[in-house]
């Protein structure tokens, strides 16, 4: 495993990258939106910067979707149809691969041969696809896992539902035939190695980046007058998918102990959740709501639907401190968008989190998920404001250092690499799974 993968200095002209079941063009905090669009359009920007084209290939989810659209000068969003427009989840599309990839290779078939120097999938339906097309094109594939059913079933929250061992058996179809798998951290290239047989010379880590253009330290009270909240109160965000994996109910359990010790809070205790519902959180949409209310802090909890970067901004500029409290993260793309805006963050120590989030000093981790030591590691963002400024401009610093630009640069040299081994895409692994 490398951190940046050093080989040839050539670079695709042109990747195909491959996004099936969420859109680059989606509102990041509802349905299956969230980091992973966040990731796909700032790393294709950046690329395209970088003279790499990038062509995206999502699945097509309105009658009205354009067939291509220009998300940035060099990046193209190409919409395909693969199954009815609406009314399909996740879960349901891997019956729908078969329609997908046709499309992405008909698109293919359009153009000279050689079109596309190199194909990038991003979540294991992507990888499917993409196992595929980088095999009748002959160019090498690179995966990102983002997520990794057995590390989600190994932290399950109470009440959610495992991942299907049909994604089990595709993600690992996917890492025997990729050439190359980025991992966001070391801790997440170890975990390919562990419960998928991922190869040392498949493994690269790249970490993720954060847009330092949009999110950066600003006006806190300008901040709270715009989106209507007081000038002295404690704001303890939250700002995700609401599904129990992202677990914004342990911060609710954790508000109600916090009263509970500290009453005196309440007068000016502040808990926005800013999000919509997803995956298993659809079937229950109103449970957080009924839960602020059971726990008798409906008075302190305010619900918002999922906004823009530059609203996100404004949020992450308004809180005391961000609250993540996920039992699983590939990085936490969310921590380092608050850290940049100057907001310190007490997040779970849970898959990346440790690297977005420096313990003690832009933040605090939190073991494990007991709201009891929750509301212990939130009551000092409550209630010292030179602990919350101290660690705010460190956050700002810590943010500072993960900018798209690098994570491109690192991304384009682990395409490189691909390209310098060109003869092992047709033998081996690939031809025992075909």
């Amino acid at each position: 495993m490398q951190t940046l993968v050093g080989g040839r200095s050539r670079r695709p002209r042109r990747i195909a990258m491959l996004s099936v079941h969420t859109s680059p063009l989606h509102q990041p905090g509802t349905g299956d939106a969230g980091g992973m669009n966040v990731y796909i359009v700032e790393l294709a920007k950046r690329l395209a910067e970088l003279n790499i084209e990038v062509e995206v290939f999502t699945r097509a989810v309105c009658s009205d979707d354009a067939p291509t659209v220009e998300l940035a000068p060099g990046v193209l969003v190409r919409h395909v149809t693969a199954g009815p427009y609406e009314g399909l989840i996740k879960e349901d599309l891997p019956a729908q691969l078969c329609a997908f990839t046709h499309g992405v290779l008909r698109t293919e078939a359009g153009h000279r041969p050689g079109h596309y120097d190199l194909v990038h999938s991003h979540y294991w339906l992507s990888g499917q696809v993409g196992w595929l097309a980088a095999q009748r094109w002959g160019v090498p594939l690179v995966h990102t896992m983002h997520t990794m059913a057995k590390v989600k079933n190994a932290a399950l929250a109470e009440g959610d539902s495992p991942e299907p061992p049909a994604r089990v058996i595709g993600e690992t179809q996917v890492v025997e035939a990729a050439d190359r798998l980025i991992a966001n951290t070391a801790e997440e290239a170890a975990e390919l190695a562990l419960h998928y047989a991922a190869r040392p010379d498949q493994l690269a880590v790249v970490h993720p980046g954060v847009n330092l253009d949009v999110f950066r330290p600003g006006d806190q009270r300008g901040a709270r007058s715009r989106l209507g909240l007081p000038q002295d109160a404690a704001v303890l965000l939250f700002a995700g998918r609401i599904q129990p994996l992202k677990a914004p109910d342990v911060l609710l359990r954790a508000v109600a102990v916090l009263l509970d010790r500290e009453p005196g809070l309440r007068e000016r205790l502040v808990v926005p959740i800013v999000g919509g519902p997803s995956g298993s959180g659809l079937a229950k949409p109103e449970s957080l709501h009924k839960l602020a209310a059971e726990l008798g802090i409906g008075d302190v909890v305010r619900f918002h639907p999922p906004v823009g970067q530059d609203r996100l901004a404004d949020w992450y500029r308004a809180a005391t401190a961000l609250v993540m409290p996920s039992y699983s993260e590939s990085f936490g793309l969310v921590a380092l968008e608050a850290q940049a805006c100057g907001t310190p963050v007490v997040a779970a120590a849970v898959g990346g989190l440790p690297v977005a989030v420096r313990d003690g000093v832009t933040g605090t981790l939190v073991a494990g998920h007991d709201p009891g030591d929750w509301a212990r590691a939130l009551k000092p963002y409550a209630t010292e404001p030179g602990l919350v400024r101290d660690r705010g401009r460190a956050a700002a610093r810590h943010a500072a250092e993960f900018g798209w630009g690098a994570a491109a640069a690192g991304t384009a040299e682990v395409y490189a690499g691909s390209l310098g081994r060109p003869a092992a895409r047709l033998t081996g692994s690939r031809l025992r799974l075909a």
